[in-house]
């Protein structure tokens, strides 16, 4: 049986971003942002492009998060995904769900293997409280 969060979020999983809140590594300070979002079955995952943002660090110092996806909020914790393969099953189904963005992903990605510039990507799935 799924939980009431799964259910809820199954819902929205459909909208295009969320408003991640996170909380800062030295003050606590909760800080928003908004990035996209998949659900991927029963997976969760956010994603992005530059791993040296702020918010992403937060995260990994502070794995606490919430997420407001339409009129839903949920709470969880964030995992910075380091396995290679975890990461790659995330970017994965980003793709698919943000596949009009695919052309300019696929050139980020050509571009890395080319050595013109580097894969700053980086993936976090949450696991949602209830």
């Amino acid at each position: 049986m799924e939980s009431n969060a799964l259910t809820r979020l199954k819902r929205v999983a459909g909208k295009q971003t969320t408003t991640l809140t996170n909380y800062g590594r030295k003050t606590a300070k909760p800080y928003e942002v908004t990035i996209w979002f998949v659900l991927d079955q029963d997976k969760l995952y956010i994603g992005t492009a530059n791993v040296n943002h702020q918010w992403v660090r937060n995260v990994q110092k502070t794995p606490k998060v919430r997420l407001s996806i339409g009129d839903q909020t949920f709470d969880g914790n964030a995992r910075f995904l380091t396995d290679r393969a975890e990461h790659e099953r995330a970017m994965a189904a980003i793709r698919r769900k943000y596949w009009v963005f695919r052309p300019i992903i696929a050139l980020g990605r050509i571009l890395s293997a080319m050595g013109v510039m580097r894969d700053n990507t980086g993936s976090f799935e949450v696991m949602l409280a209830g």
